[in-house]
């Protein structure tokens, strides 16, 4: 079973969702932006990930959101989780988390394969 953070009117998130359906594996859509994740589900994103929460920000939308956001540094991670959990639209669409953990920003092709491959 596969877990897609999704926001129904992003084009790269339906296209996700088109590349699940096609494969036939079971999935869950969690519409993010009405159920945010936590600080703590982000924290554990950000591990299978590999990455920092500045890694997965939509940077550029965080004017537009009226957030300033904080230096991209260990001194900072907690106040960019905050940030993230309190303005889900901060957080990059869609991840997509395979049941063996398996989680990926499935922003293109490759990613998507990886985590359908993995289920």
């Amino acid at each position: 079973m596969i877990e897609i953070w999704l926001y129904p009117a992003c084009s790269k998130c339906r296209t996700a969702e088109s590349e699940l359906k096609a494969a036939g594996v079971d999935y869950t859509v969690r519409r993010y932006l009405d159920e945010p994740p936590t600080v703590a589900e982000l924290e554990d994103v950000l591990a299978r990930l590999g990455l920092e929460p500045w890694d997965i920000a939509r940077t550029a939308d965080a004017s537009k959101l009226g957030v300033t956001l904080p230096a991209k540094d260990a001194e900072h991670r907690a106040e960019w989780l905050a940030a993230m959990a309190a303005e889900p639209r901060l957080i990059q669409r869609p991840i997509l988390t395979a049941s063996d953990g398996t989680t990926v920003v499935g922003r293109d092709p490759e990613a998507l394969s990886r985590v359908i491959a993995a289920d």
